[in-house]
């Protein structure tokens, strides 16, 4: 299972931070090369994400 998250980045071109679970640990990737700016609805959405994936991970 693979969160995302839509964001921008500096000069307000649309990315995404992603989330997901590998082998037991919770991998965020963010824009390669790249701040990711998060409005606070997109941050809610963010803590949601690594909420369930830190859950999953503990599984």
């Amino acid at each position: 299972m693979v969160w995302r998250v839509q964001c921008g980045d500096l000069i307000s071109r649309d990315r995404c931070v992603a989330v997901y679970v590998d082998d037991g640990e919770v991998v965020l990737v963010g824009p390669p090369g790249e701040a990711a700016r998060l409005s606070a609805d997109q941050l809610w959405q963010l803590r949601a994400a690594l909420n369930e994936a830190a859950e999953l991970a503990e599984r």
